[in-house]
């Protein structure tokens, strides 16, 4: 029976709640509270971090390549239960080597649910004629890193940083049922809905290289403020123990922001839209090194969660209209370079956290990465001319 394309956007963003949104961000809010238990250090946690991203990287990459001919549904299926299983064991173990390997699976696992999900649920939009909707899909991360910044602070005052982990894997599990229950690949079967004449094109096959590039710079320079925002927030006077709220505005943040991007795009040009989100998002991560203020800091959260998951939602979806036909593959191989990008990131900026004892370096080295990122998606702007949706291109 086919689902309501309502149901399937719904399923997507469980998926991505609970392995993106929990799964690989949850530990930025819980990784403060591991420190104040000298568990583990500046360095150590950048090491940590990119073990995740690590994970993700290959789970990126084995997304993409497989051809994905049968299995895909299980796959996806295995990969949300190792999300959840991944979260719950961190509360479980106080072993550093346990917990690189439990955030390599978890970064590997949220890869697949990424590119699978993604896929399976953009083609059944598409299918069905509503490809606009895939901005409400990528909000199922930003409602995540929300559920995480409410929630981390009320497991911690019950059970420290174990019942932070622990809780978010037993809220896992629950939304995990739905994830499971309402994404698969049954929207395949659908025929394609006809293409509008009136509409914008796609840019070509030949530009695809300028967005990989963009984005995988994208994917180096967010991580830092993504991975560390928290940690910087604790440092800062009068916010130390109190700092979690921070990532909270990240999740207020970038809830709606895909679908408010999304819109953007489709009036204005996908690539000019892309290119001036990652503008803004570049301004947010050098704020804190340039205002160390609880105000700085604030507005930092709101700028980087505003703007992280729509850059992803606005390059997936561009992606798969320049590629309709390979949907796994052309979003498997963006979300490798993201991921090499990420794994990167973490381990450069930890290294200098530890050396100079200030997080300065490391944000304004980053917010150049991204701003330069941006600046290439400029030899797309020719694309953009004709006012217009993508949408219509399947």
């Amino acid at each position: 029976m086919s689902r309501h394309p309502l149901v399937q956007v719904t399923g997507g963003i469980c998926a991505l709640l609970l392995a993106m949104g929990i799964g690989r961000f949850a530990y930025t809010p819980i990784l403060p509270l591991m420190q104040q238990d000298q568990l583990i250090s500046d360095a150590a946690s950048g090491y940590l971090a990119s073990s995740n991203y690590a994970g993700y990287l290959l789970g990126a990459l084995l997304a993409g390549w497989i051809p994905w001919k049968t299995h895909k549904t299980s796959c996806y299926r295995a990969s949300l239960a190792a999300s959840v299983l991944s979260t719950v064991l961190m509360g479980l173990t106080a072993s550093y080597a346990a917990w690189f390997v439990l955030r390599f699976v978890s970064g590997a696992a949220s890869a697949f649910v990424f590119v699978l999900a993604s896929s399976m649920v953009l083609d059944g939009l598409a299918a069905k004629g509503k490809t606009a909707w895939s901005g409400i899909l990528y909000g199922g991360v930003g409602l995540g890193i929300l559920a995480s910044g409410l929630l981390v602070p009320l497991f911690d005052g019950l059970w420290g940083w174990r019942g932070a982990w622990l809780g978010l894997g037993a809220f896992s599990g629950l939304i995990a049922v739905f994830a499971w229950r309402w994404v698969d690949e049954e929207a395949r079967r659908e025929p394609a809905a006809a293409a509008s004449p009136a509409r914008l094109t796609a840019p070509p096959a030949r530009w695809i290289p300028w967005l990989i590039a963009a984005y995988g710079l994208e994917g180096l320079g967010y991580i830092v403020t993504g991975t560390f925002i928290v940690a910087i927030a604790d440092k800062l006077p009068g916010m130390a123990g109190h700092s979690a709220w921070v990532w909270t505005l990240v999740g207020l943040a970038a809830a709606p922001s895909c679908i408010v991007w999304s819109f953007f795009a489709a009036k204005n040009g996908f690539v000019r839209i892309l290119a001036a989100a990652m503008l803004v998002q570049a301004i947010g991560i050098v704020l804190p090194a340039i205002w160390p203020t609880t105000a700085g800091i604030s507005i930092s959260a709101v700028l980087f969660g505003a703007t992280f998951m729509g850059i992803t939602a606005l390059a997936t979806t561009l992606a798969r209209q320049i590629n309709p036909t390979q949907s796994s593959r052309i979003i498997g191989i963006l979300t490798a370079v993201y991921g090499a990008g990420q794994m990167l990131g973490p381990s450069g900026a930890g290294l200098l956290f530890h050396m100079t004892h200030q997080y300065n370096s490391a944000l304004i080295g980053a917010g150049v990465i991204v701003l330069a990122g941006a600046c290439l998606l400029s030899t797309g702007f020719s694309y953009d001319k004709k006012r217009g949706n993508y949408d219509a291109v399947r």
